[in-house]
């Protein structure tokens, strides 16, 4: 029997497999790759008797690749959070899936775990921009506001490391910062002895420094949307720049572009007070999806572009 542990390299992913093996230790097959790398099952050869666990990326995507592991007989818990198109059934997939705007897949599996190891899961939920979420989730654990502070500073990190196009963008591949993660039951011990926490404190805030000198190319009251330059420090910040202008501007939509040889990446948050309409927005184009908050485009072709900032604008204007 062989076990695979398939989980998205950002902070929700990250965080959500080290819940599950702080309660449940086993050595597993690690699957996963660059934030929007979501198309992670069909990575897998899994056989009968196998057994899979999946996090924080969308069976949408995966649904073919999954159905073909369940048929020849391998096993499956699903964990996500992210919109999932018409759910299969079968004797041997265990879903968890909920995607209510106010939850992340920690979350979740903090849910699944009965509240274990919740000090992962409030981080995770920081990283995700969940605030509000991620305060509420802390509120059982006493912990000072500084406390806190810290916790949504490590989320923030820890998903600022998983976007890129490739690889070479991050500061460390997501399995090697799992690994890192993997020797702290405790997110205060990693914050304090951890040199990663450190170097990915100091990288965002450099990528932030160049993209915050980047003005929007449209703006009103309702949205904005921002091009960033084809550049690696533009496709690692993107997330952590699109959460920080959702925080700044909880009314408005944004959407944040990033170029590239053949068109653009982008990524999407809805109003903070009005969290949907993200995820069916980016679903309009190839390669779209996510949830209802934040949501992204691997592939925005050139000849697309204005569609999308007309259909953006139309989507978010109050």
């Amino acid at each position: 029997m062989t076990y695979y542990d398939i989980f998205n390299g950002d902070a929700d992913g990250l965080c959500a497999l080290h819940q599950l093996r702080l309660s449940e230790p086993r050595d597993a097959v690690l699957v996963t790759g660059v934030k929007r790398d979501v198309r992670l099952v069909e990575k897998v050869d899994a056989q009968a008797g196998d057994e899979l666990v999946v996090l924080d990326v969308s069976l949408r995507e995966n649904a073919e690749a999954l159905m073909r592991l369940l048929t020849r007989g391998a096993r499956c818990r699903y964990f996500d959070h992210h919109f999932a198109g018409e759910i299969p059934v079968h004797e041997k997939l265990d879903v968890h899936i909920d995607t209510s705007p106010d939850l992340c897949t920690s979350l979740i599996v903090d849910r699944y775990l009965g509240g274990r190891w919740r000090a992962w899961a409030v981080v995770a939920a920081f990283g995700d921009n969940l605030d509000d979420a991620a305060r509420a989730a802390a509120a059982p654990l006493q912990l000072a506001p500084g406390r806190i502070e810290r916790l949504a500073e490590l989320g923030r990190c820890l998903n600022y490391n998983g976007y890129g196009e490739r690889i070479e963008d991050l500061h460390y591949a997501p399995v090697e910062l799992y690994r890192l993660l993997c020797g702290y039951r405790d997110p205060f011990a990693f914050i304090e002895h951890e040199t990663a926490f450190g170097l990915l404190r100091d990288a965002e805030v450099n990528d932030m420094a160049l993209a915050a000198q980047v003005r929007p190319l449209t703006e009103s009251e309702s949205g904005a949307v921002y091009l960033l330059p084809d550049a690696a420090w533009s496709r690692r910040v993107v997330g952590t720049f699109a959460n920080n202008l959702a925080r700044s501007a909880r009314t408005r939509a944004h959407a944040v572009l990033v170029a590239k040889p053949d068109g653009y990446t982008a990524s999407v948050r809805a109003p903070l007070t009005r969290p949907t309409g993200a995820d069916a927005l980016c679903r309009r184009f190839t390669g779209g999806g996510g949830r209802a908050s934040a949501a992204g485009i691997n592939s925005l072709g050139a000849a697309d572009f204005e569609r999308f900032v007309a259909e953006f604008t139309s989507a978010f204007s109050s």
